[in-house]
């Protein structure tokens, strides 16, 4: 996929050039499949704290909690790299908006239908990338980007398609979990615009969340009818798992991804997300992982490699 030229300097104020590309797709990589694996923990910790916390309430948890964190970090990066930009930008503000509206229908998708089915309908999260970023930025992917998408759809449906349900009592948990996709798609696209801007991973996060917690905390106290607070200790460590381990962690390792590497190709996050939220899931709901779902990881890590940029590809 195309990209238009970015800012001349990397994630660490660094002029970036092709050495710089060249080292910083390996690292990128890293953290675009760490951030998976974490953010794979979600559905997980949402279902867990589910009996005591309504899901606006954990959602906003999942952001607050994960604030003082996201501040030291941004200040640790600034100080070693002061050439990064400071304040916001528009693409950071709708960033905090598009991952506002994420996390609501995500946690209502999460709770209102199956896992299975709220993971299929999340993983189209790409396809609207690759939309969007055709139709509104005149990206016009690749063959290889097509591809890799492709195989990795084909590896979701395998992964989840056994236990996703047609059932006319979850229909609205279903539109929720594409509605979640949509959201997903336009945060991908704004954070990467926003580190194009010249601001730093840890920036991007903070001010994502800072926009999320706000937008979160009305919901809370709009539309939220169950408890906000836990009422028991595992519960609040459930919480705090999901904020600094999905969130601080998942969100802030895949910013780093972004100013790297491609949009379109760092969506597909979301399938590494399904395959290490089925194997969590296996662990530690004893939920079922069969033939089918180890064939759908299969595909979903050849579409990815499939879909890799080159090293020869500017990436920063």
């Amino acid at each position: 996929m195309s990209r238009t030229p970015l800012t001349d300097l990397d994630a660490a104020g660094v002029p970036a050039g092709p050495a710089a590309d060249q080292a910083g797709l390996g690292p990128a990589l890293v953290a675009l499949v760490a951030g998976a694996v974490a953010m794979g923990l979600s559905p997980v910790l949402v279902r867990f704290v589910s009996p005591e916390v309504g899901p606006f309430a954990s959602a906003f948890w999942r952001v607050a909690l994960a604030l003082p964190v996201l501040w030291a970090w941004m200040r640790w990066e600034e100080a070693r790299a002061p050439r990064l930009r400071r304040g916001l930008t528009p693409s950071a503000v709708l960033a905090g908006l598009a991952f506002s509206g994420d996390l609501l229908f995500w946690h209502l998708a999460i709770l209102g239908t199956t896992v299975a089915n709220a993971t299929f309908f999340a993983t189209t999260a790409p396809v609207f990338v690759v939309l969007f970023a055709w139709a509104g930025l005149r990206r016009r992917p690749t063959g290889r980007t097509l591809l890799g998408l492709l195989v990795c759809l084909m590896g979701g449906a395998t992964l989840v398609g056994q236990s996703v349900q047609v059932d006319p009592g979850r229909l609205v948990g279903d539109r929720d979990g594409v509605i979640t996709a949509v959201f997903f798609a336009l945060y991908f696209l704004t954070v990467e615009r926003a580190r194009t801007r010249g601001l730093g991973a840890a920036r991007v996060t903070f001010v994502v969340s800072c926009i999320t917690a706000c937008v979160l905390l009305g919901a809370v106290a709009l539309l939220e009818t169950r408890p906000v607070l836990p009422h028991s200790w595992s519960a609040a460590a459930g919480l705090l798992a999901l904020a600094l381990v999905s969130h601080a962690g998942g969100q802030g390792l895949l910013s780093v991804a972004l100013g790297r590497l491609p949009a379109g190709f760092s969506s597909l996050v979301i399938f590494l997300e399904a395959v290490a939220a089925a194997i969590l899931a296996w662990l530690l709901l004893g939920e079922a992982l069969g033939p089918l779902q180890v064939l759908g990881g299969g595909l979903i890590l050849a579409g990815i490699a499939v879909a890799r940029p080159r090293r020869s590809t500017r990436l920063a």
